[in-house]
């Protein structure tokens, strides 16, 4: 699925469904944990470099999973790439939660079910 440019920096600025800053490594071999301001927004999920308004890369929320990992931490891989996964780092066992029950009600095939 293709996503104009314009549409999803304006989609970002909507109100967040949840937010924070959370330590966030990408599927590349090797990558390193960073801060990043992380923003749900219906089925999107924004990143943010922390100083910087426009997101540098989003996650379309659908046919995804999100797995507990370690402790305080989770991750979301896509049914289409198991092996593409991002992991994230949150300050509480509580915010790890929070976040995982938000991003498994937030794709599009959960919000037509509770319409």
């Amino acid at each position: 699925m293709r996503y104009n440019d314009k549409e999803l920096q304006a989609l970002s600025r909507q109100p967040a469904e949840m937010a924070a800053e959370l330590g966030m490594r990408g599927p590349k071999k090797g990558s390193v944990v960073k801060r990043r301001l992380v923003k749900l927004v219906v089925n999107f999920l924004f990143y943010f470099r922390t100083d910087e308004a426009e997101p540098i890369g989003a996650l379309l929320l659908e046919h995804c999973r999100v797995i507990h990992e370690e402790p305080n931490s989770f991750s979301i891989s896509f049914l289409e790439d198991p092996e593409r996964k991002y992991h994230f780092e949150c300050c509480s066992e509580e915010q790890c939660q929070q976040w995982m029950a938000a991003l498994r009600q937030a794709s599009l095939l959960c919000i037509h079910h509770t319409v």
